[in-house]
């Protein structure tokens, strides 16, 4: 499981990204695209950091709203 943020970004697309993997980002048409784009790409991130003998970072983050 990781946290993912997902925002509106240029030309209507969505930016999908996920904080606990430094860098791993992508992005889709719609909501549901960009989500499984950043799916696809923290499974690949993973797989690489596994490929190299590397440590995967744990899921570290919170999140919470905050009303200004």
């Amino acid at each position: 499981m990781r946290q993912v943020i997902i925002s509106p970004g240029e030309d209507n697309y969505w930016v999908a990204e996920c904080p606990s993997l430094p860098g791993c980002i992508s992005q889709g048409k719609t909501r549901e695209e960009a989500i499984a784009n950043i799916k696809e790409a923290i499974e690949g991130y993973i797989k690489a950091l596994e490929e190299d003998g590397l440590p995967v970072p744990e899921e570290r983050f919170e999140s919470l709203l905050v009303a200004v």
